[in-house]
């Protein structure tokens, strides 16, 4: 059963600085989409960013301009660079990997790193 490994969330001060890491347990293939969600206590969980095979990106309004998703395609890694940590990023997140569409497909999941952002 391959997962994806996540690392790099712990504690940090607002406006500091994180950078979140993913990584399947082993080699998979045909992988279209990853990206990041988070899910808050209490709230429902969101997608964060998500980057295709082509390159192209999306991010949720909450966190355009402070949030950067890279990809490593040969090995199938993804990271998230967040910048300027607001308290409302404290959530745990989740690293997905899709083969199909924004529709719909075969999801892999990592599970997930907590990130908590003081004020």
């Amino acid at each position: 059963q391959v997962q994806l490994v996540e690392s790099g969330g712990g504690l940090v001060q607002a406006g500091g600085s994180l950078r979140l890491s993913c990584a399947p347990s082993r080699s998979i293939f045909s992988i279209d989409i990853m990206g990041w969600y988070r899910q808050a206590p209490g709230k429902e969980r969101e997608l964060v960013a998500r980057i295709f095979s082509g390159g192209s990106t999306n991010y949720a309004d909450s966190v355009k301009g402070r949030f950067t998703i890279s990809r490593d395609n040969a090995k199938n890694t993804i990271y998230l660079q967040m910048n300027s940590l607001k308290p409302d990023d404290t959530a745990v997140y989740y690293c997905y990997a899709r083969r199909g569409t924004i529709n719909g497909g075969f999801d892999y999941w990592g599970q997930g790193t907590q990130v908590t952002v003081s004020s």
